[in-house]
Parts: structure tokens; C-alpha cells; sequence
């Protein structure tokens, strides 16, 4: 691993306050921030600083305060799990004190119909690390793992009763290994990274691999935990895995001359070996499994599918009850009819799909086969008379056809197919990679979910792998741009969709042959 390390920051008390102006910007704190007058007090009874108001736990580095004593921290950054010492002198003998870590916790943030990409969102938290009193000589001291965080900065306070009496910065540095460190071609290789930031200029990495841009790791819902898993390419030898940051789409690779040049930079072998090559599983199991449907709560009307989601060509039941008995029901699905590209918009249409009725107690069970349409949920309801008596969802999943042909010679043209891909911001593009080296994207859209992509097959004689990973169409964001570009951490931090990736093999044949 080849990694430049980071300047450290500094912990003297002359950073509290600026550190504090700067969170209460970055999280938009709007209650009145106080100043501290208090100092521990040297009156008997209970010691430590007079009483005061407590600020809401998640705002503790958003108070300003005057620094009692002083806050050390030895190591002051490690990776996830270092012992540390904390050590805080000049407090009041006697007084018990919290040490209490501060962070975030992330979200996707979509809009209120969930259809459209908004960003991200952090929210300020804090966890106590540990309780105790300071001794006769006014010390406290406590030790803590450093806890599987964010990475980069975060502040270490001493706090009393909810007050803080001091902070020292802690550096969470990232850290990135693969593994296995080698095998055969297709071999999964799991790319882990621990301590993604959050902020920017520490919160996109990208993956290029043999310097080929292969995709994002994303750690937004997972506390800067990525995990990311690509197969083993090229022929017998050293390959080099890379983790960049970039926050405008692609890897930054002159960092060293960047505003923040002591970001860490990594470079990881995996040796490609002789041997059976490792191939995808059969498109089958790529799928997502189906849910388990109940009926809804309650004695009305109601209409709901067993199961409440699948894929296109799957069987699904509409049951319903409530109708009116003995009775002719109409059902009709719903789905999005458009495209965001020729500006004529979308609208929402309902077709019929079939006529079932009703028994003696106006129950109904009819066999759905699922039609060839968008991902994403449709409404199915009852009508009868003009009006619409009862109305359930189904969710299509993103499903994969097998390769039209899976060997040939170089130039061979390859359908890749897809169906059931979504219309919403962040499910309506797959993007394909070929041998970890990312070669655009598709939309299924316009298309009603069905996506064909054309591939003309290059490259040595040999296996060679194709990749389908979910990504983000579009977004209001513009720092970091992480759209349109394969999401390599999709199956723990996707936005919206839960959704799955689609891998193929294709073996290239000598020329003639």
C-alpha cells in the first residue's frame, strides 16, 4: 500500500473556538448560541461550574465556551479502534466529567414523492465515551477505541452537566485493503475502505483499476463504511487497485497539489494467477429476493398482491376483498409514460388488465402475470361503475436476460438486456462496466424499462467480465458529483430503491475461430 500521510491538527485550546464557529455554519444551527461564563468552582459542596442551561445532545459542538484547563489525546489519530488516553487537567477536584465524541449521521435525501435525487444530509450526534472524576490534582483522565466512525476530524469534548469544558481534535484516518490478494480471473475482490469522510474534499472516493476508472464508493448511511466488490481482470500478473478522492466525478490524481494535498492516497496489488477463472452466477441468482405479503389491517375495502413484488413475467395474485358480492370488477395497472430528455414530460396512465369476480362475500383472487414495464411501484386497482373500489402496489425489480451469445471472436457483438429498469432520478440508468473500466450508461426511461445495450467484445483471448452497476440519473448536488457513473457501494447505500447489479462473463476466442 502506497499511502502519503496526513498532517495532524493541532489540539491546543486556541482551536475551540474557531472549530465551534465553523460547525455552527456547517450545520446551519438556528438557536441562539451562548456564550460559557462559568469556571469550576472552588466553593464546597457540588463541585465543578455552576449551573447551567444544557444544550440538546446533538448540539454540543455548536455552543460556544470559555476552555477550562487543558485536553490531550494520545495518539491523536488512528484508525478505527485505537486505544486512545485522554488525559484534561485543570478541572475542579472531585467534579465528574463525560468525554463525548461528536459526528454526523448521514442520509440520502430525495424528494417528498421520493422520485428525485436532492443530495445528502448530516445531522449532529454525539456518543459518551467515558465517565469519571477528576482526581485531587484536578485530573481526569479516560481511555476509548476510537469508534467506527466517519474519518477525518472530529472533536473530543470534556463536558460537565452538558456544558463543555474543553475539546481536542481526533483524526480518523482512513484506511483500504482488498481481499483476497489474488486468484484466478473473476475472482471477486472486495474492496473495503474504512473511514470515508463525510465532509467535502473527504467524502467521494473513486476505484480505477489498472488505471481504468471503474466506479464510486459511497458511505453516507454507513458511517463511513464502504464495501465494494469487482471481479479480477487481465491476464496473469500484478494489477493495481487505486482509491482516489474526487469530488467532480473522477479521480483528482494530482492531489499533492490540491488545497488539501495530505489526503490519503492507495494503491493495492492483486495478482492474477492461472487456473479456472471464477464466473458469475447464473443471472437467476443475481436477482433480489421477493417480499412476503400480508393482508392490510382492517374490515374495509382493500386490495392487495401476493407476493408485493417481483420481477417482469413473474406470477403474482390480486386479492381483494370488501367488493361488492357477486359482482364484475374491471383491474387496471398503473405506470409512468414518458422521458425527462425531449421535454415533452411524463404523466401517469392506468390500463386494463382484466376482469375478475367477486364471490359471496366480495373477495376476489386473479392471477397476474407481470406485465414488461418500469421498475418501480404501480398501483393496481378494483373499479366497477366508474368508480375505483379498491386500489394495492406492486413493485417491479430490475431483472437481467442472459448474454446473446457468450463466446467469440474479437468484434462480437454482445445484447445486453435488462428489464424492469425504474423511471425515478435514482434507479432509471444502469452503467456498464467492461473489465473494471467503466463504458457509459443506459436509461430505461423512455424505453418502459426495457434496456438493450449493444457491446462489441475486445481484448485478449480469455474471459472477460461485464458489470451493470445502478447509478444516480441526476441531482441538485454540485460538490461532489456522483452522477451517472457506476455506485460500486449500491447494495448498503443506495439512494432511494433498494436494487441489484448484474455480472456476465464473456470468453473471447482467437481471431478466425
Amino acid at each position: 500500500m502506497d499511502r502519503k500521510p496526513r498532517s495532524r491538527p493541532s489540539t491546543s485550546t486556541l482551536v475551540a473556538s474557531a472549530a465551534v464557529l465553523v460547525l455552527a455554519l456547517v450545520y446551519g444551527c438556528s438557536r441562539a448560541v451562548r456564550d460559557n461564563p462559568s469556571t469550576p468552582s472552588s466553593r464546597g459542596g457540588e463541585a465543578g461550574p455552576a449551573a447551567q442551561a444544557t444544550a440538546s445532545p446533538s448540539s454540543l459542538s455548536q455552543q460556544q465556551f470559555t476552555p477550562v484547563g487543558r485536553l490531550s489525546l494520545s495518539p491523536d489519530h488512528g484508525p478505527w479502534g485505537t486505544r486512545v488516553t485522554a488525559t484534561s487537567a485543570g478541572l475542579e477536584p472531585g467534579a465528574g466529567y463525560d468525554l463525548v465524541w461528536t459526528s454526523v449521521d448521514g442520509a440520502w435525501k430525495l424528494s417528498a414523492d421520493r422520485t428525485a435525487y436532492e443530495g445528502r444530509q448530516y445531522r449532529p450526534v454525539q456518543r459518551t465515551l467515558a465517565s469519571g472524576r477528576a482526581g485531587d490534582d484536578g485530573v481526569f483522565t479516560a481511555t476509548f477505541d476510537v469508534p467506527n466512525d466517519f474519518g477525518f476530524q472530529h472533536d473530543v469534548f470534556v463536558v460537565w452537566q452538558g456544558r463543555p469544558q474543553n475539546k481536542a481534535g481526533f483524526d480518523v484516518d482512513l484506511q483500504v485493503s482488498v481481499s483476497p490478494a489474488s486468484g484466478p480471473p473473476g475472482t471477486p475482490i472486495t474492496i473495503e475502505a474504512r473511514g470515508i469522510g463525510w465532509q467535502q474534499l473527504e467524502n467521494s472516493w473513486l476505484v480505477s483499476y489498472d488505471n481504468k476508472f471503474t466506479g464510486w464508493l459511497s458511505a453516507v448511511t454507513t458511517h463511513g463504511l464502504a464495501r465494494a466488490v469487482i471481479p479480477a481482470t487481465g491476464g496473469p500478473g500484478v494489477h493495481v487497485v487505486t482509491v482516489l478522492h474526487g469530488d467532480f466525478t473522477f479521480p483528482y490524481l494530482n492531489m499533492q497539489q490540491s488545497p488539501e494535498p495530505d489526503r490519503p492516497q492507495f494503491h493495492l496489488n492483486f495478482t492474477v494467477t492461472g487456473g479456472p477463472a471464477v464466473l458469475p452466477p447464473p443471472v437467476a441468482a443475481q436477482l433480489m429476493p421477493t417480499s412476503t405479503a400480508s393482508a392490510p389491517s382492517g374490515d374495509g375495502p382493500a386490495l392487495w398482491l401476493d407476493p408485493p413484488d417481483g420481477i417482469v413475467g413473474s406470477a403474482a395474485t390480486v386479492h381483494a376483498r370488501g367488493l361488492p358480492p357477486n359482482a364484475d370488477v374491471d383491474l387496471a395497472w398503473a405506470t409512468v409514460v414518458g422521458n425527462r430528455v425531449s421535454g415533452s414530460g411524463w404523466e401517469e396512465q392506468a390500463k386494463a388488465i382484466g376482469q375478475a369476480r367477486t364471490d359471496a362475500s366480495g373477495a376476489l383472487a386473479w392471477q397476474l402475470t407481470v406485465p414488461d414495464d418500469l421498475g418501480g411501484l404501480h398501483t393496481v386497482s378494483a373499479r366497477a361503475g366508474g368508480r375505483t373500489l379498491a386500489g394495492g402496489t406492486f413493485t417491479i425489480r430490475p431483472s437481467a436476460a442472459l448474454l446473446s451469445v457468450t463466446s467469440g471472436p474479437p468484434g462480437t457483438e454482445v445484447l445486453v438486456q435488462l428489464h424492469g429498469v425504474g423511471w425515478t432520478e435514482t434507479a432509471n440508468i444502469y452503467n456498464i462496466v467492461y473489465d473494471n473500466a467503466y463504458a457509459g450508461y443506459a436509461c430505461g426511461f423512455n424505453s418502459g424499462g426495457n434496456v438493450q445495450v449493444f457491446l462489441r467484445m475486445s481484448g485478449a483471448p480469455g474471459w472477460h467480465f461485464i458489470d451493470l452497476y445502478p447509478g444516480i440519473y441526476k441531482g441538485k448536488e454540485t460538490r461532489p458529483i456522483n452522477f451517472r457513473i457506476p455506485q460500486l457501494t449500491y447494495a448498503a447505500d443506495h439512494p432511494g430503491e433498494r436494487l441489484p447489479a448484474f455480472h456476465f462473463a464473456f470468453y473471447i476466442t482467437a481471431p478466425g475461430q
